[in-house]
């Protein structure tokens, strides 16, 4: 049955780019794809966070001589990792030529760093490299410096102080941008708090006035009732006044029914300022 398909296919083609395109086809359709093998989740390592790792010698590196002077005594040597940033001006550094293990050491001093380069001046070759033997560009220096380690020891820890105060910027940095984005709607609520308050004072307001009017009318009848009763009083206090007895025109009186000299109406009672 498939040969048979096969053969209406292959006699319907008329030209030989039929058939080329019959066998790309049967061959892509039997193609593999390659897959890496990588790891289902997580990291091969736990992040430093770039500081300085407990397990890496940083004494020891290497690098390799991009050039240098006619007397063989200024190496600028390039390096592919670039710790070499700390060094300094006037820095020690030991090295060794590379598979020439059996030699000593050669010291040299740091004159100049650039990034991934670094320039030192040598004091001799001999200890380290044979004196019969041409020094060549791209030679492999073996180094060795303790400064180098302490200067990454020391970089690692002001760099975890620079990751606080970095953290510490983005948490600050963070609060304002969340100030930002939500403005229009913090505004909208604090318009909105501010508008609530304004409501209840004058709630407050209009209930103070609604209490000073009803006082003023309790007041008032109070002020009416007080006023009656005072009238009332002052009528009593009248009513009840013990009337003092006029002694001048008592004494006309009696002098007039004994008899006595005295004028026929009384007089007035003179006044005598002092």
């Amino acid at each position: 049955m498939v040969s048979d398909h096969f053969a209406i296919i292959i006699g319907s083609m008329k030209t030989f780019g039929h058939l080329v395109w019959l066998l790309f086809f049967l061959g892509s359709a039997h193609a593999v794809t390659i897959v890496p093998n990588l790891p289902d989740q997580g990291v091969l390592a736990v992040d430093n966070r770039a500081a300085i790792d407990p397990n890496v010698d940083y004494e020891h590196f290497s690098g390799r001589v991009s050039d240098k002077d006619d007397s063989s005594r200024i190496f600028k040597v390039h390096v592919e990792n670039n710790n070499t940033k700390f060094f300094r001006a006037g820095d020690l550094v030991q090295f060794k030529v590379n598979l020439k293990n059996d030699k000593e050491y050669c010291q040299a001093f740091v004159r100049n760093v650039e990034d991934f380069h670094f320039t030192i001046y040598v004091e001799s070759l001999a200890p380290c490299y044979s004196a019969d033997e041409y020094f060549r560009r791209g030679t492999v220096l073996n180094f060795y410096s303790k400064r180098l380690a302490i200067r990454v020891f020391e970089a690692s820890k002001y760099r975890e102080q620079l990751i606080v105060r970095k953290e510490d910027f983005l948490n600050q940095l963070n609060g304002i941008n969340h100030f930002l984005w939500t403005f229009d709607q913090q505004k909208v609520k604090a318009a909105a708090d501010y508008d609530q308050q304004i409501n209840q004072l004058q709630r407050e307001k209009r209930k103070a006035l609604d209490d000073m009017i009803s006082l003023k009318q309790e007041r008032l009848i109070i002020q009416n009732e007080l006023m009656v009763k005072l009238n009332e009083l002052d009528e009593s206090l009248i009513h009840y006044r013990v009337e003092r007895q006029e002694l001048m025109t008592d004494r006309w009186n009696l002098d007039h029914d004994s008899g006595l000299p005295v004028g026929q109406r009384p007089q007035d009672v003179k006044k005598t300022f002092r």
